[in-house]
């Protein structure tokens, strides 16, 4: 019988000692609760601590178990004396058990009493003594001690009380605390606190006689008023807690990076937003604010706190919206790593169609031609999906898939050049961080390191967690290119989407993008520099578009508001032994030739060296009085003068022309010199064997067509031919429209010089 008894009491004790679930509790980087999710079981129940705090050792062995430190689990004296005194007593008025055997009789759902539980209570408290520390006895009781209502728990009970940890709380506050559990009933306002009072005071009585508090701290403990109605706890982040138990963190404590004051601030400027933006019945909001060299995220605003029918619980930094033009700034950084443009490459900006596409900037205007970096900070539509047809949708829907942007996923065919206009979706946190990725390639150049596939992977919000996602090992984007896209970005005299940048000025400097998906559903902007990352989204969940829903109106403020509150930094050091220096063509921004008038030498991307040499400039003869183009066949060449001319294609000069009042169109031929073959004539519409689709009215009757083109001479007349059949002729403005039949047409253009432009198209029902 011995050796079973022995046998049961070596595996007497539960494993794990309490079963119920715990509040799942988010701490900020300094442990200070952001927020907590209650136990299943409707229980404020934290998960145990690792110790309990000074104070409360003190109090609550001196009211429960003045000889806690030296009995092994019971106390035989304090049994005698509880037992003579429920004789006395003709009932059960004191229990006797040590603070080791009331943490037994918690452990076993606090059974009935009686003889046989008591016993029970003794035997696996000495078993309890023998596996676990005093100390750790006494955070068990703490942890697991009732303190009224559904608080259990010093800490729950501090936080419920008093608003704060229990390391926080005064001797007072620590001695009511202490008493509670003894009868957690007293926390209820009534005679009950009278009671309360009392117990409390006693106790400061105890602990002033022990000599642990002094007589001023006594008299002024007592002074203190007690607790009453509960307090609610800090929901300082609750989309990152629901978040964190989504991700299998329930009933745990965790420890996050996130920066309690600047979560409260960054709550603060949410909520003032909020105000505005929902007179326009927008309704929700994202900010996520992270650290370039950890990734580690400092603030977590998954949307507006506030209880209402538009879809506040869902967490927007996670959630998937369309891009608008958020990612345009990677395929410029990708075009620039293959050579395909330098920093200030002209690109087309005119009228474009694409198999039936037709893009258009968010200011209906074209420039004709327009620097790479202009256009990235002006974020041009046409100039970006030229581009990306240029650099291969293919080939940058791979380069997306190798950034690990999880939403992006149905084949470069399904997304379609649309892909770099807000076609496909993002999540906030996933371009949050890539831009942080790009910003640490950087920053490794700046320290004199090199880069390391250490350095693109996803934020993180979890202290001391280094399981972040890491990308491929290639450097997707270089740090020169990356530089060079940063500082496109931080130009603070740019309109962006028809906005003005002026109002948004920013005592730091700041490369930013903006986005603004179609129909005004989704509002963008990112900013970044060397030390940080903010990322901000303005919309509705349900997807509802609102007028002024743009980047530069809705998010962009947001954004930089929230720069404010970060330490400023210095800008990026240029990362210099990732450059190459070149002899650059002034005006077209590629390589110089030899025909370029203007040039200077200056640092461009590594692989700019493979781009394409400057061919807007020729070489043109002119008369001596320099008024009209001749040639060797009409003209003495003795007295020709040559010259280095800026020339742009037609369609491009016509718009270009339109912003930039100085660009000068080559002069016309002289009279009896016969011209070098050459276009004059540009067809904005249609364009080489295109297919037309003719809208009909509501009266079932199909529209007119409208055919538009462009002379390099303003002063030209263009003759219209369809089909063989006169149409008209134009000046100045070359715009016809006419009704059209379906199937296959031929258009012909003839300009009173004589030069003749001919477009096969198909009209389709």
């Amino acid at each position: 019988m011995l050796g079973v008894f022995l046998l049961w009491y070596v595996f007497s004790l539960p494993k794990p000692l309490f079963k119920s679930g715990y509040t799942t509790i988010l701490l900020d980087k300094d442990k200070e609760l952001l927020g907590a999710k209650i136990a299943s079981d409707g229980q404020w129940r934290f998960p145990e601590a690792d110790s309990v705090p000074y104070k409360f050792k003190q109090a609550i062995v001196n009211f429960e178990d003045g000889y806690f430190y030296q009995h092994p689990g019971v106390n035989p004296v304090s049994l005698i004396k509880a037992l003579y005194q429920d004789i006395k007593a003709g009932k059960i008025v004191r229990g006797g058990s040590t603070l080791t055997m009331q943490v037994i009789r918690m452990a076993r759902g606090n059974q009935s009493r009686n003889v046989y539980q008591k016993m029970m209570e003794m035997i696996l408290a000495t078993r309890l003594e023998l596996s676990y520390s005093k100390d750790k006895i006494l955070s068990l009781y703490a942890s697991h001690a009732p303190f009224g209502g559904n608080v259990v728990g010093l800490e729950a009970a501090s936080w419920r009380y008093y608003g704060r940890s229990p390391y926080q709380l005064s001797w007072g506050e620590t001695a009511t605390l202490a008493v509670l559990p003894n009868a957690p009933s007293l926390i209820y306002p009534g005679k009950n606190h009278q009671i309360l009072l009392k117990k409390r005071n006693r106790l400061l009585d105890k602990l002033y006689h022990e000599k642990i508090i002094d007589s001023i701290t006594c008299v002024l403990s007592k002074e203190e008023a007690l607790p009453q109605k509960p307090k609610k706890l800090p929901q300082l982040a609750p989309h990152l807690l629901e978040r964190s138990v989504k991700e299998g963190r329930r009933n745990k404590r965790i420890f996050s990076t996130i920066d309690k004051h600047l979560q409260v601030e960054v709550n603060r400027i949410a909520q003032r937003y909020y105000k505005y933006f929902s007179a326009n019945k927008i309704n929700n909001m994202a900010i996520l604010v992270t650290e370039v060299e950890t990734g580690n995220v400092l603030a977590y605003v998954g949307n507006i706190m506030q209880k209402s029918e538009h879809g506040n619980d869902v967490d927007m930094i996670t959630a998937n919206r369309s891009t608008g033009s958020l990612i345009k700034p990677f395929l410029y950084t990708l075009a620039m790593k293959d050579g395909l443009i330098l920093p200030k490459t002209l690109l087309n900006d005119t009228p474009t169609q694409i198999a039936g596409y037709h893009p258009k900037n968010f200011n209906q205007l074209y420039d004709g031609a327009v620097p790479a970096d202009a256009a990235l900070a002006r974020s041009l539509n046409i100039p970006a999906v030229r581009l990306l047809r240029q650099y291969g949708l293919s080939k940058f829907y791979d380069k997306l898939q190798d950034l690990k942007l999880s939403t992006i996923n149905k084949g470069a065919n399904h997304y379609g050049l649309t892909l770099i206009l807000g076609g496909a979706e993002i999540k906030l946190w996933e371009a949050v961080g890539v831009y942080g990725s790009m910003a640490r390639v950087l920053n490794r150049y700046n320290n004199g390191g090199m880069y390391t596939p250490n350095d693109y992977f996803m934020p993180n919000y979890l202290h001391k967690d280094h399981s972040c996602k890491i990308f491929v090992d290639d450097d997707i984007f270089g740090a020169s290119n990356i530089w060079f896209v940063f500082k496109a970005l931080s130009d603070k005299d740019r309109p962006v989407e028809g906005g003005d940048w002026n109002i948004y000025k920013s005592a730091q400097k700041i490369a930013w993008k903006t986005g603004t998906s179609f129909g005004f559903r989704d509002a963008w902007s990112v900013g970044v520099n060397p030390k940080y990352v903010v990322g901000v989204w303005v919309g509705n969940a349900s997807g509802e578009g609102r007028p002024g829903l743009t980047g530069t109106q809705a998010a962009a403020p947001i954004m930089f508001d929230v720069f404010k509150l970060l330490p400023k930094t210095k800008w990026f050091e240029p990362p210099l032994e990732d450059f190459a220096q070149a002899e650059i063509c002034t005006k077209s921004g590629q390589l110089a030739s030899a025909n370029c008038e203007e040039t200077h030498r200056e640092y461009i991307p590594k692989n700019g060296e493979r781009s394409d040499v400057c061919a807007y400039h020729q070489i043109v003869h002119l008369n001596k009085e320099a008024t009209a183009r001749v040639n060797s066949s009409c003209y003495n060449v003795a007295e020709m003068q040559t010259k280095k001319w800026f020339v742009l294609p037609p369609i491009q000069a016509y718009y270009y022309q339109k912003v930039n009042p100085d660009y000068k169109h080559l002069p016309d031929w002289a009279p009896d010199c016969q011209p070098d073959v050459e276009r004059n004539i540009g067809l904005i519409y249609p364009k080489p064997n295109a297919q037309i689709f003719i809208p009909k009215d509501f009266n079932n009757v199909r529209q007119k067509v409208v055919f538009k083109a462009v002379h390099q001479n303003p002063k030209a007349t263009i003759y219209w031919h369809l089909d063989e059949k006169y149409l008209g002729s134009t000046q100045k403005q070359h715009q016809v429209k006419v009704f059209i039949k379906p199937g296959t047409h031929l258009l012909t253009l003839i300009d009173d010089k004589g030069e003749v432009l001919k477009r096969r198209f198909e009209v389709v029902e």
